[in-house]
């Protein structure tokens, strides 16, 4: 997750900013529901988390906020819920679902209008109470989504991967709303719907900690930084240092590919070396502004920290993936 080219780099649960019209801002769950002030919904089957946007277009805020967790009843009362719903949903007809990723317990959906113009995001934890909901304009940037790079990139790893934050959207990408790092990915591993097995205060316990990470693109490294800590116990960052251990690869076209969070000591590369695609260039980590084991990559049109921008990814075979989706890395050196 990188800004201004290391120096703002943010953790990838970061809070969405800038909120607008109807805001329920994440909150974590902290007992059992409230009943339903207007009456006994007790008999009621409980909303499941892809029905939460049809429910919300079809007036049933009473039944959704039944399943709000304690915290957020705290930020919001129902009346508040219902009126600003309402009102943003007025010209809506229909939310077609864009992104449903459900990690470490957790689910979290994104939908979008037909227009494409509002989004809508909810978070059910494994009890399947709601302990976040958004809704927001989208706000695109069509003068640069479609500039895709002219380098073509292999993902920077093998096997299979999550993409936790990725796309073009605040609500699929939190980076979206950052001109610096607009179009970045960051990718972690998951097994049965977890990131780790075991302890999750040790990177040990982290599917992605140690896995090989290869250079997307020949090119020429113009930077690498190795030496500092990966964060423990994880969820501890270094706000100091926020890229932590990184590679900066200088392709043709003038263009410049990032990836960051490497772990101390793995970076097999320095300033100046010339690498092909596929070559092991270290191993991901923790290291960084990072709150747990994973890859940060994007790619720019230059290094400029005051000019920096981002690019869309142009991929080998047309992937274009989204938050939430799995992606099979194949190293093809060269």
């Amino acid at each position: 997750m990188l800004n201004n080219k290391r120096r703002n780099l943010t953790h990838m649960g970061r809070t969405l900013i800038s909120l607008l019209m109807i805001v329920l801002v994440m909150a974590s769950c902290s007992g059992n529901n409230q009943g339903n002030p207007k009456g006994d919904t007790s008999d009621m089957k409980r909303i499941g988390g892809e029905d939460i946007a049809p429910m919300i277009l079809a007036g049933e805020y009473e039944r959704l906020y039944v399943q709000f967790s304690e915290d957020l009843k705290k930020m919001v009362k129902l009346e508040e819920f219902r009126s600003l719903g309402e009102e943003f949903t007025k010209d809506i007809d229909s939310f077609q679902l864009l992104s449903n990723m459900q990690v470490n317990g957790a689910e979290s959906l994104v939908w979008n209008d037909i227009s494409e113009s509002k989004e809508l995001t909810a978070t059910v934890d494994a009890k399947g109470t709601i302990i976040g909901i958004q809704i927001l304009p989208h706000e695109p940037h069509p003068e640069t989504d479609d500039a895709y790079s002219k380098t073509l990139f292999n993902l920077p790893f093998g096997g299979e991967w999550l993409v936790y934050w990725g796309g073009k959207s605040r609500f699929v990408n939190y980076h979206y709303e950052y001109e610096q790092i607009r179009y970045a990915y960051d990718f972690l591993k998951e097994k049965n719907g977890y990131t780790y097995e075991g302890n999750p205060k040790l990177n040990d316990s982290y599917f992605a900690f140690n896995e090989e990470i290869y250079a997307p693109a020949e090119g020429v490294v113009v930077e690498a930084i190795d030496g500092i800590l990966d964060n423990e116990p994880v969820g501890k960052m270094n706000e100091e240092q926020p890229a932590g251990n990184m590679v900066l690869i200088q392709h043709t076209n003038g263009e410049y590919s990032t990836i960051a969070h490497l772990k101390k000591g793995s970076v097999k590369v320095k300033t100046g070396d010339t690498v092909t695609t596929g070559q092991l260039i270290g191993l991901c980590g923790n290291s960084g502004n990072s709150s747990e084991p994973h890859i940060h990559f994007q790619v720019s049109s230059g290094t400029d920290e005051n000019k920096l921008t981002t690019l869309p990814i142009t991929f080998k075979d047309g992937l274009e993936p989204i938050r939430g989706d799995i992606v099979s890395g194949t190293i093809n050196k060269q």
